[in-house]
């Protein structure tokens, strides 16, 4: 009787980790979701949300410049102003072996198109590449 208690309550444990991890998952998947709306509707306000403290930036110029979360905003609300979305979306997504998230996809403006990269790490975003196509 004692170790069918004893089995019973690792069965429990392991059974709550994997709910743990999977809602987890599930949860930076809504991130990256999210992360994909605010782009699409080019809505810098939306996108701020998911952003770290200190978020790396390349556009057009090609130079990375790292930006406080509020800068950010601001970068991006610039850049969406001069380059209004007409779509956009995934083409990859994946994770590091050490946890940090990416997504590569095409950001669709009235005045071109863009390859767009983000990494993200704890699920917030870490850095942002447009590149012109």
């Amino acid at each position: 009787m004692k170790n069918l208690k004893q089995i019973a309550v690792v069965f429990s444990l392991l059974l709550a980790v994997v709910f743990v991890t999977a809602e987890q998952s599930v949860a930076q998947g809504d991130v990256m979701g999210g992360v994909k709306s605010a782009i699409k509707i080019g809505s810098s306000k939306d996108l701020a949300r998911n952003f770290s403290s200190m978020v790396e930036i390349t556009l057009e110029s090609g130079d990375a410049t790292s930006y406080s979360s509020t800068q950010a905003e601001f970068v991006m609300k610039n850049f969406f102003s001069k380059n209004p979305p007409v779509d956009f979306s995934y083409s990859h997504q994946g994770a590091s072996d050490k946890g940090q998230r990416y997504a590569i996809g095409t950001y669709t403006s009235k005045n071109g198109t863009y390859t767009v990269l983000v990494r993200m790490k704890e699920s917030k975003i870490q850095s942002m590449n447009f590149i012109k196509d």
